[in-house]
C-alpha cells in the first residue's frame, strides 16, 4: 500500500456502502448528524451500486474494501479486543453497562452492523444514532506514501466513525505491516497529539488532506480542520521525512466549503476542477507553503501556488462554468469533487451539467456509467482504452449528502507517480 499523488492509477480503495441507518434520519436529526438532507434510501442504494460497479470495472471487486466487512474481520482478532471495543462504544454512547449482554453474543458480522447502524434487527432495537457520514471514507484516514494517517473528526457526531476506523486500522491483518513498523500516525493518540497549551484539541478530516504530488502534502484549514491540527501533522510529517513541502490551504470557515476537496480536486497532470471564486480568484483564502528546511512562502490564491510550485501549465475547469448562479449550485452538489481513477479518467455526478460542459470544452469526453457498462459487455478491455474521460454516475440522492466520488473513496494504493 502506497499513495504519493491524487491521480495515478488507483489500485486499492476503502468504501462504505450507505447502511440502512440512513433511512432513520429525521429532518430534526439531519443537522445534528451533519447530513444536509433526508434521503430516499432505496434510490441512494441504487445510485451507490452504480458507483461501486464503476470502481469494480477499473480496479476489480477484490480491490474495493468495504468498511463493514473490514470491521467484521477486525473483530475476529481477539476476544479481549472485541470486548474492549464494545465497552468503549457503550461508554461513548452513554448506555448502561448491562447492554453488553446484547452485543457480546452477536457474531462478528452482526456486531459490525450494529456498531455502524446502531440498530439490532433481530430485536428491533435501536441503541444509538446512525453515522451516515461514514459513507465518506475519505475523511477517516489518508495514505501518505507508505504511512497511514488516522484522522480525528471535529464534530462529535463523527466520533464513533473515528473509533471504528481506529479499530480497523490497528487490528485488521491488512494493515498489520503499518502497525508493526510504526507507520500508523494516529491523531487520536493523546500522548502523541495532546491538546495545545490553550486547550485546543486536534481536529482534522481527510477531505482536508491531499497527497497532491509526491513532494506536496496539502492540508486545508477549514470548518473541520484546525490550525493546531495542521501544525501537529506538519511537524510529524517532517519528522518522518515523508515529503519536502507541507502546504496550508486556508479557506473560509463555512459549511458550504467544509473541506478543501469541496473546492478543488485534481483530475490529470495538467488539469484541476475547482470553484473559481475561492481557488482561482483567491476570495477569502490564501496558501502558506512550508519547506522541510524551515523556510516558507505565502500565496494569495490556491491557483497561484499550484501554477508556481506544481505545474505552470495547469488548466482549471470551473464548477458551473465559473458563472453564477451555476457555479454556486454545482459547487454545492460536488461539481468540484471528483476521484481520479488514473490520469485523465475520473468519476463525477451526472447532475452538474455546466461543469461537465466545461470539461468538454477542455477536451474531455463525458460518458455515463450505463454506456461504460454496455461497452465493457462487448469489449472487456474497453476501460483500458479510455483517456480524457469523465464517467458520470446518477446522483439525485447521493448529492443530498454533500459529498462526491472523492469523498466516497479512501485510496490506500495507487501506482507510484
Amino acid at each position: 500500500m502506497y499513495v504519493d499523488n491524487e491521480i495515478s492509477r488507483l489500485k486499492k480503495v476503502i468504501v462504505h456502502f450507505p447502511d440502512p441507518g440512513i433511512s432513520r434520519i429525521s429532518p430534526k436529526k439531519a443537522e445534528e448528524l451533519l447530513f444536509d438532507d433526508i434521503v430516499f434510501y432505496p434510490l441512494m442504494n441504487q445510485e451507490y451500486r452504480t458507483f461501486l460497479r464503476v470502481l469494480h470495472v477499473f480496479i476489480g471487486e477484490k480491490n474495493v474494501f468495504k468498511i463493514e466487512r473490514l470491521l467484521s474481520e477486525s473483530l475476529d482478532v481477539s476476544r479481549a479486543e472485541r470486548n474492549a471495543l464494545i465497552d468503549r462504544t457503550i461508554l461513548f454512547e452513554e448506555l448502561p453497562a448491562s447492554y453488553k449482554t446484547y452485543f457480546s453474543p452477536l457474531d462478528n458480522e452482526a456486531l459490525a452492523k450494529v456498531l455502524i447502524s446502531g440498530y439490532l434487527r433481530d430485536e428491533d432495537r435501536r441503541f444509538f444514532d446512525p453515522i451516515p457520514n461514514f459513507m465518506f471514507t475519505r475523511d477517516i484516514a489518508v495514505t501518505i506514501k507508505d504511512h497511514i494517517l488516522i484522522t480525528k473528526a471535529a464534530k462529535e457526531a463523527r466520533h464513533r466513525e473515528n473509533l471504528l476506523s481506529w479499530f480497523i486500522f490497528t487490528h485488521h491483518p491488512l494493515f498489520g505491516e503499518f502497525t508493526a513498523s510504526g507507520k500508523l500516525i494516529d491523531l487520536n493518540d493523546l500522548e502523541l497529539f495532546p491538546p495545545s497549551r490553550t486547550g485546543e484539541t486536534v481536529a482534522a478530516e481527510g477531505g482536508d488532506i491531499m497527497m497532491f504530488d509526491k513532494d506536496h502534502l496539502l492540508i486545508g484549514c477549514s470548518e473541520r480542520t484546525s490550525n493546531y491540527a495542521f501544525d501537529c501533522i506538519k511537524n510529524e510529517i517532517f519528522k518522518k521525512g515523508l515529503v519536502d513541502h507541507v502546504v496550508q490551504v486556508n479557506i473560509p470557515n463555512d459549511r458550504s466549503f467544509m473541506h478543501i476537496d469541496t473546492l478543488f480536486t485534481r483530475v490529470d497532470h495538467d488539469l484541476i476542477t475547482c470553484y473559481k471564486p475561492i481557488v482561482y480568484d483567491g476570495a477569502g483564502s490564501n496558501v502558506q507553503m512550508f519547506h522541510k528546511d524551515g523556510n516558507h512562502q505565502t500565496y494569495a490564491s490556491i491557483k497561484d501556488y499550484i501554477v508556481d510550485q506544481v505545474n505552470p501549465d495547469m488548466r482549471f475547469v470551473f464548477s458551473g462554468g465559473g458563472i453564477s448562479p451555476y457555479q454556486e449550485r454545482e459547487q454545492w452538489t460536488d461539481g468540484c469533487n471528483l476521484v481520479a481513477i488514473r490520469p485523465g479518467v475520473a468519476i463525477s455526478y451526472d447532475r452538474n451539467l455546466k461543469t461537465l460542459e466545461s470539461f468538454e470544452e477542455a477536451g474531455y469526453r463525458i460518458m455515463d456509467a450505463d454506456e461504460l457498462f454496455q461497452r465493457i459487455a462487448t469489449n472487456p478491455e474497453y476501460s483500458e482504452q479510455l483517456s480524457k474521460t469523465i464517467i458520470t454516475i446518477p446522483s439525485a440522492e447521493l448529492s443530498r449528502a454533500r459529498g462526491g466520488s472523492h469523498c466516497m473513496t479512501c485510496p490506500i494504493s495507487r501506482l507510484i507517480l
